[in-house]
């Protein structure tokens, strides 16, 4: 299969000196994580032809169902995760709060992709902050919190309101909070119970935008279109992709996806989070070295979906072509869908073009992502309409916190 072209947003850096072989389909490739993350990698994994090993601190988990071998592993576990490692000939990830040292030992004895320090650099906001300062990537300002005399003169420096963010394991709008008054800065040093906290200025963004990314072992890119994110209580309700955004800020948004991709080295596929500023700006808000939530509309709607990405990127094959074969919507199921029981999926499912993915988790409960819903149709707006309409027609019973956007 041939690379794909430049209608693709693909760039080509310089390779390194010494390329990894590729690894063709029959090899075993490992996923470290077991949520539904790892599933859709081990699901686009296998249908490639390749063998799946999910290894995971435990045993019941999304992922184990698609896999060929399951090992349940203490993350903390060097040894027993090098010895794993030793029997795959690849170790990708699908979340990224586990110890780099846990990422060293594996990649000790085979390939491991993204490397682990990548996974140093990104799942921790201060190092997160001081990587993109310091390759020339804008921003939201912020200060690194590790006392609470900091907190006071950061709060001084940046102004309030503000949002105090853990550094590390964090995610879906846990552990960070809004601040807007100086007496509430106690509390929340207190609150959150870390020993290093970021401080970032509020920004007064139009929308959140994310695109998804794929570097592979000889420097290529290749990026997605960006989406549109819309939230619910912190945690992503709708992305909608294209984003209503001009053609000038999607290219711009794309270029500094693939540039931040180069800066980390990265292999594999990683999300870039922006703010969109009221004055057209783009700032950086994360980088999730992995594929993302918002980018599971490119299953049905890309030629090539963010897991597929992965998988050609970690082997060594040639990356996918990234075009959009249609606008489209995916919307979030958490788990106050099921407050009343079983959701009415055959209701949903009558909306046309409405497709559902469920990650077979064990149990639901509010906030927890227990699947989503995608639909491609003409329009952007006919897709958000769809797969919102298709969530409200499950719903046996209206939601006791409604799903209103942020």
């Amino acid at each position: 299969m041939s690379r794909p072209d430049s209608s693709s947003s693909v760039s080509q850096g310089q390779p390194p000196r010494e390329l990894e072989q590729p690894l063709l389909p029959g090899a075993m490739l490992g996923v470290l994580g077991g949520g539904q993350l790892g599933a859709l990698f081990a699901m686009a994994a296998r249908r490639m032809g390749y063998r799946v090993t999910v290894i995971s601190d435990a045993a019941d988990v999304p992922a184990a169902r698609q896999a060929d071998r399951v090992e349940v592993v203490d993350y903390r576990n060097v040894e027993q995760l090098a010895a794993v490692a030793a029997s795959v000939d690849a170790v990708t990830f699908e979340f990224e709060n586990v110890p780099a040292e846990a990422g060293r030992a594996m990649a000790a004895v085979t390939r491991v992709h993204p490397s682990p320090d990548v996974l140093a650099t990104t799942q921790d906001r201060g190092r997160e902050k001081a990587f993109l300062s310091r390759h020339g990537f804008a921003t939201t300002p912020y200060r690194l919190i590790t006392s609470r005399a900091e907190l006071l003169t950061a709060a001084e420096a940046l102004g309030l309101p503000s949002v105090l963010k853990t550094a590390s394991c964090g995610y879906d709008g846990r552990g960070q909070l809004r601040l807007s008054d100086r007496s509430q800065l106690d509390a929340a040093w207190e609150s959150l119970g870390a020993d290093r906290l970021v401080l970032e200025a509020w920004v007064d963004f139009t929308m959140e935008l994310s695109v998804v990314v794929a570097r592979g072992g000889d420097a290529a890119t290749a990026s997605f279109a960006p989406s549109h994110n819309a939230h619910a209580r912190h945690i992503l309700d709708v992305a909608s992709c294209p984003a209503p955004v001009s053609e000038e800020i999607a290219a711009q948004a794309q270029d500094m996806a693939s540039r931040i991709a180069a800066a980390l080295g990265l292999v594999g596929v990683a999300c870039v989070e922006f703010f969109l500023t009221r004055d057209g700006r783009l700032l950086v808000n994360e980088i999730a070295p992995r594929p993302h939530n918002s980018g599971h509309l490119t299953i049905e709607a890309a030629a090539t979906s963010q897991f597929e990405q992965q998988v050609r990127a970690v082997c060594g094959l040639p990356l996918g072509a990234t075009d959009q074969m249609s606008p489209a919507a995916m919307a979030n199921l958490l788990g106050e869908l099921w407050s009343d029981g079983e959701p009415d999926w055959a209701a949903a499912l009558a909306v046309p073009g409405v497709r559902l993915h469920l990650y077979g988790k064990a149990s639901a409960r509010p906030g927890r992502k227990m699947g989503h819903l995608t639909a491609c149709q003409p329009s952007v707006e006919a897709a958000i309409a769809a797969v919102t309409e298709a969530r409200r027609r499950a719903c046996r019973q209206p939601l006791s916190v409604p799903l209103t956007v942020e």
